[in-house]
């Protein structure tokens, strides 16, 4: 069992000149929602309002098998809504109309051998120290994962972001990011070297996604890269989410979740690691080929492999 923390928002994405389409989104729900797609028996511990955008989501959701945690829907609280404008080669931009609260009750502990969170909902008070408490209570027990997501119109000042995701990846057994994001939050600084430093810190995995470049992943023992798989990609919107997805996923394979084995997924093999990588990219790539977040099914991955697609 897998349990996502972290918004579910209804993603408004322009298309033809005119048109917007809606479509259910956030980071920590995309994630739920590939992993279920992957197999994977997935909770998702969010906040919906009881709105048209709240019911468009937990259809979403239900159909996909993920199971939600006892708190999620907030009657008085209107969904949030992102407004994404796809660019021209694909990559997103977005706008944000985000609520993030604090949960009544919070729970202390989360079901499972894996929590994930990140994105808006680590950072955004004053729900974010519910999630940062939740965290640290999950470790005696489960995998700490986290992606940062970062947000920068939500985030305030980057020295000021830059800590708060450091004060994570202490907590984090396994950090995903994207260059992006390191971009923005260390501009002087290589992904190498910052991943080094986020090992130093405490994480057992740093995994930087790198775009068409491939991905990068390191414990404090050794480092791999893999390259992107041949993609035509449609947009890019939820292929982080999906990477992320496929990583635990490729974690649960492994035996590599829960708080007693640490040991184990910090030596990782390299063999294990790249194919980890290779199994993520895949997963991501279709992501890329397809409009919205619309991760594959572990069936879609199969048959991928089995036709011998990259």
């Amino acid at each position: 069992m897998i349990t996502v923390v972290g918004e579910a928002l209804v993603d408004l994405i322009e298309g033809p000149p005119g048109t917007t389409l809606a479509h259910p989104g956030g980071s920590p729900a995309n994630v739920a929602v590939a992993l279920a797609r992957l197999g994977d028996a997935t909770g998702l511990l969010t906040q919906v309002g009881a709105d048209p955008h709240g019911r468009l989501i937990l259809d979403h959701l239900a159909a996909n098998g993920v199971r939600l945690t006892p708190g999620t829907l907030h009657a008085a609280t209107p969904t949030s809504v992102a407004r994404t404008t796809p660019a021209a080669d694909g990559q997103a931009d977005y706008s944000f109309d985000v609520t993030w609260r604090r949960f009544s009750p919070a729970p202390s502990t989360v079901e499972g051998d894996c929590l994930h969170t990140g994105s808006i909902a680590a950072f955004l008070d004053p729900g974010a120290a519910d999630v940062a408490a939740l965290v640290r209570n999950a470790r005696a027990t489960a995998t700490v994962s986290y992606d940062p997501n970062c947000r920068p119109s939500l985030m305030g000042g980057r020295a000021t972001a830059a800590r708060r995701v450091e004060d994570l990846v202490a907590l984090s057994d396994i950090v995903k990011v994207s260059q992006e994001d390191l971009a923005w939050l260390y501009p002087s600084q290589s992904y190498v070297d910052t991943g080094r430093a986020w090992l130093a810190h405490g994480a057992r995995l740093v995994v930087v996604t790198l775009g068409a470049a491939g991905a990068w992943a390191a414990t404090g023992d050794v480092a791999v890269a893999v390259a992107a798989p041949r993609t035509a990609v449609v947009d890019t919107v939820g292929a982080g989410d999906t990477f992320t997805a496929g990583l635990l996923h490729a974690c649960a394979a492994e035996g590599l979740l829960g708080a007693a084995n640490r040991d184990r997924l910090a030596s990782v093999s390299p063999a294990t690691l790249t194919a980890m990588l290779t199994f993520a990219s895949r997963a991501a790539g279709i992501t890329c080929s397809r409009r919205g977040a619309d991760p594959p099914t572990l069936a879609e991955l199969h048959g991928q492999a089995g036709s011998g697609s990259s």
